[in-house]
């Protein structure tokens, strides 16, 4: 493997320890014992969820070429998966909101097991069901847990700016180490211990177990609006209504939709990205140097947070980041000659995975602080529901994309991702504007109240 790989990921890791190890007091909160044990409870149970999603990632696509299916087959599976986290994600998702957020945590780890299972299976039905299952676990994974957290948080009395804390903590660990640690497993199982590829899905499958046992004993329940005779279409409305009549709730969808796509779809352009003529790459290793870039953007948003930065403010920079880094693949397109077939990493290819580390550094930073907006505008009784709409326009988006990924060139469709994100740092400034406006509102309309109270008898 070429130096170059070891020296990112020997700089990040440089950097990440000494982030983590030189934090002063002013990146600490001092918190008292209960939140603590609250926290680590969470965080475990998170990082537990988050491990049975990464066991499987690096294997997916290979398994199903094991089982003999081209390009076109599996590209219908991945479909299935995203078109049901639309569908049947959305309906199971919002349900928490009434029956129980705990109840749908539950749900989660039960409906992924059984899609861990489905792989054991070569034919295609069998195949589909377990992604169909996938789409409706993912759902509730990135709605359910949250909401929990969220409301539990809040029900216990603790300061509404710890949650910063959890969710940075979380992301850390979930998103980085534990993706990390999950992918070198994976490859131990099914490669070195040659247990094959559906062995990393059986570890997933335990995971989800341990973590639905630790749910199961020691989480309570907690509900969105919970009122008798409010059935799923009634909740629909109002999450509707919340979305249409708050400004501030419908840019964070779009804010949201704009990111995650443009996410998801670098998630599928990195590879072909960084090995146009089949240049030989380590994909493991450089998911790794992602993962590792994702824990330094958590890293920096935890300091952020416990500075109480202004997430409205900071996230601009962040999303205009997003859009330069992705739109690299464009210009060394056009600037670095392109490599002889077979060879190691291009010039080009090398200024294309520092910046996709950025990218990544990103990503990390924007898990944390897009989950304190929401835990800061979204209502309360519908916040389930709200988040899985806010997940509908994301997955048509992938859907579309997976469907034309090879009707357009690679350039373009990062092309198109650059000018998403753009959008998105242009509805952040908007969001700030409209939220500093409400803000004043709100402040003024206390001043008055006060006043006016020594008038009244």
């Amino acid at each position: 493997m070429e130096v170059f790989y070891y020296l990112v990921f020997g700089g990040l890791a440089a950097v990440v320890a000494a982030l983590e190890l030189g934090k002063s007091g002013k990146d600490r909160v001092a918190t008292p014992t209960a939140f603590n044990s609250f926290k680590n409870n969470y965080v475990l149970v998170y990082s537990l969820m988050m491990s049975g999603d990464w066991l499987q990632g690096p294997y997916v696509y290979f398994l199903y070429s094991q089982y003999g299916f081209d390009k076109g087959d599996i590209g219908r599976l991945f479909i299935a998966g995203f078109g049901s986290s639309m569908l049947f994600g959305t309906i199971v998702g919002s349900l928490a909101d009434k029956q129980g957020r705990k109840r749908a945590c539950i749900t989660y780890c039960i409906t992924y097991i059984l899609s861990c299972i489905t792989k054991h299976s070569p034919q295609y039905r069998i195949l589909m069901i377990g992604r169909v299952l996938g789409g409706i676990a993912t759902s509730l994974l990135f709605s359910a847990f949250e909401s929990w957290l969220v409301a539990e948080h809040n029900k216990r009395g603790f300061d509404p700016q710890w949650l910063s804390i959890t969710f940075s903590k979380a992301i850390f660990l979930g998103n980085g180490l534990v993706a990390i640690v999950a992918g070198l497993f994976a490859n131990l199982l099914a490669d070195n211990l040659g247990f094959g590829p559906v062995a990393p899905f059986d570890a997933a499958a335990c995971f989800l177990a341990i973590g639905m046992a630790i749910i199961l004993s020691s989480w309570g329940e907690n509900y969105g609006d919970a009122s008798e005779g409010k059935d799923l279409m009634a909740q629909f409305k109002v999450a509707a209504k919340a979305i249409a009549s708050d400004e501030k709730i419908a840019l964070l969808g779009a804010i949201q939709s704009l990111f995650e796509g443009s996410m998801y779809t670098f998630v599928f352009l990195w590879t072909p990205a960084l090995s146009p003529n089949d240049e030989e790459i380590p994909h493991g290793f450089i998911f790794a140097t992602f993962m590792l870039s994702s824990m330094l953007g958590s890293s920096i948003a935890s300091r952020l947070l416990a500075r109480k930065m202004k997430v409205e403010g900071y996230m601009q920079i962040v999303f205009s980041i997003s859009a330069f880094t992705l739109f690299l693949p464009v210009v060394t397109n056009f600037i670095v000659p392109p490599s002889e077939k077979g060879s190691s990493i291009s010039f080009g290819g090398c200024l294309q995975l520092l910046g996709f580390c950025i990218f990544e550094s990103c990503v990390g930073i924007f898990w944390p602080s897009i989950m304190k907006m929401r835990s800061q505008y979204i209502p309360e009784e519908a916040r389930s529901t709200i988040m899985n709409f806010f997940r509908i326009p994301l997955n048509l988006f992938v859907c579309v994309v997976l469907y034309n990924v090879n009707a357009f060139p690679i350039t373009v469709m990062f092309g198109m991702c650059s000018i998403f994100l753009f959008i998105a740092a242009i509805l952040q400034r908007r969001l700030m504007v409209v939220s500093d406006l409400h803000r004043s509102i709100s402040t003024k309309a206390t001043e008055m109240t006060a006043e006016d109270e020594p008038l009244n008898p």
